[in-house]
C-alpha cells in the first residue's frame, strides 16, 4: 500500500509530532521514508535557486547545520524503531519544493504537522501544510501540533 513516504520537518517540536505516524507507516509497510527540510529562499528565479543549490553544502553553513539538526531529531525516533530514513535538504519555497519532490519521487503519502494557527493569522499567512494539501495530488496525512491525527 505504501512504498514511499515523505515526512517534512522545520526543526520545531511541533513538526516532530508527525514522526511517530510516519515511522509506524514506514515500519508496517517496509516503505522508504524521506525526511525533508526545506531551507526557505525567496529567490525569484530558477537561476538564483540553482546557484544557491550549488553552494549550499560548501563548508558547514549555519543553514546546513540547522537542516541537519532538524533531520537528526527525527532520526532519533527512527533509530529507536529500526527504521532507516533518506534525508533530503532542499532550498526554495517550501510548498513548491514539497509538492514537486513528492510528485517527482512517486511519494504515496506526505506526512506533515499543522502548526495550529487560527483566526486572522491563519487567514493572512495560510499554512504550508494547507497549501501543500491543496496543491498536490498526493494524499497528505496531517497531524496537529498536539500529536493527534486529523483529516
Amino acid at each position: 500500500m505504501f512504498s514511499t513516504l515523505l515526512l517534512t520537518t522545520d526543526g520545531s517540536e511541533a513538526a516532530e509530532k508527525a514522526a511517530p505516524y510516519a515511522i509506524k507507516l514506514a515500519s508496517t509497510f517496509d516503505a522508504t521514508l524521506y525526511v525533508m527540510y526545506v531551507v526557505e529562499s525567496d529567490a525569484e528565479s530558477t537561476e538564483q535557486l540553482n546557484r544557491l543549490q550549488a553552494v549550499q553544502f560548501e563548508g558547514t553553513t549555519e543553514l546546513h547545520k540547522r537542516a541537519a539538526n532538524a533531520i537528526d531529531r527525527i532520526r532519533s525516533y527512527t533509530d529507536e524503531a529500526g527504521v532507516e530514513i533518506e534525508p533530503v535538504i532542499k532550498i526554495g519555497t517550501p510548498v513548491d519544493v514539497i509538492v514537486r519532490f513528492a510528485e517527482d519521487n512517486a511519494v504515496d503519502t506526505i506526512i506533515m504537522t499543522s502548526q495550529g494557527r487560527s483566526g486572522v493569522k491563519q487567514t493572512l499567512l495560510g499554512s504550508v501544510t494547507e497549501r501543500v494539501a491543496r496543491r498536490t495530488t498526493v494524499p497528505v496525512l496531517i497531524v496537529d501540533s498536539k500529536g493527534q491525527m486529523g483529516i
